[in-house]
């Protein structure tokens, strides 16, 4: 883990008696460097991903994900320090998108070029296709419930709609067409409502979620002024992390809607976001301006992996 800590200068301290003043420099160590901070740091280098890093994903031993690691149709891991390598190439012309793991860490890709949600068994890398529909436009983002029901966004760029699909075995189910353009995805830690956003509209809308991955009850959670909206996750607490794409920020969400924090980072286009570290409390956020990994900590874990 690179360190975060801003310089500051002593002689700020220097009309401050000896205990106050270790009493000063103490605290101003601990905002500097504590694990509330509203900057991001680097995780990566830049440039080691494409301008399409997307996913991320963490599994269970704590390795970090993201597809299109030096070359488009790749999945690279990252390595607790920070160090990316070659997980696997996808097959056919595939390029990856969402990642994400079910509970017990087989890995699903959204691959949006053969609209496929592809499949990686648990301790391999042998990439299988787990559903398949010429119906979609990609898919884009996915979202799996805490009971291991997968969900994907669908956006057509092109003519600015999209679908809404869940997705098993047995395929693709669709749950709404006609929206805009749908990107990122999230479930609730509770599993009552299901998340999902229209970047180019601006748009998160809110769903009731039952047992079987039925939606209804849609309802606008949330309505922005400017930039666009990519990737989602929440905490255990159902706080919503939204990346705001071309604004350079993750902007949290209460689950009742309310702005509750503000992370500026140092790219532009964050594309998406997950939780990891021993705590899971440090989230990793992919920037495709930056092709890199930029990181900061969140008051509660998040709600899954």
């Amino acid at each position: 883990m690179r360190s975060n800590c801003k310089n500051f200068r002593l002689s700020t301290c220097q009309f401050l008696t000896p205990v106050s003043g270790i009493i000063f420099v103490v605290g101003l160590l601990l905002w500097s460097c504590g694990e509330k901070t509203d900057h991001s740091f680097d995780f990566t280098e830049e440039g080691l991903f494409t301008p399409g890093i997307e996913g991320p994903a963490v599994d269970s031993k704590g390795n970090l994900y993201a597809v299109n690691f030096e070359k488009e149709g790749t999945i690279g891991i990252v390595d607790s320090e920070g160090n990316p390598s070659l997980f696997a190439e996808l097959p056919d012309g595939s390029i990856g998108n969402g990642i994400r793991f079910d509970d017990r860490d087989n890995m699903y890709v959204a691959d949006y070029v053969n609209h496929n949600v592809l499949l990686l068994p648990a301790g391999t890398n042998d990439v299988q296709i787990f559903a398949h529909d010429p119906r979609l436009s990609q898919p884009n983002d996915l979202a799996i419930s805490p009971s291991g029901i997968l969900f994907a966004s669908d956006p057509n760029w092109e003519k600015g709609t999209g679908q809404l699909w869940r997705v098993d075995k047995a395929g693709f189910h669709l749950l709404e067409e006609e929206m805009g353009t749908t990107n990122g995805i999230e479930v609730s830690p509770d599993s009552r409502h299901l998340y999902v956003n229209e970047s180019v509209q601006r748009r998160i809308w809110r769903y009731n979620l039952d047992s079987d991955g039925n939606v209804s009850g849609k309802t606008l959670f949330y309505q922005f002024d400017d930039h666009g909206l990519d990737g989602m996750r929440c905490d255990q607490k159902g706080n919503l992390y939204v990346c705001r794409y071309d604004a350079g920020k993750v902007l949290v969400l209460s689950p009742e809607g309310t702005v509750i924090r503000e992370v500026e980072l140092q790219g532009k286009k964050p594309s998406n976001i997950t939780f990891g570290g021993k705590d899971g409390k440090q989230c990793f956020v992919t920037l495709a301006d930056r092709g890199c990994f930029e990181s900061f900590y969140a008051e509660f874990p998040g709600r899954d992996r």
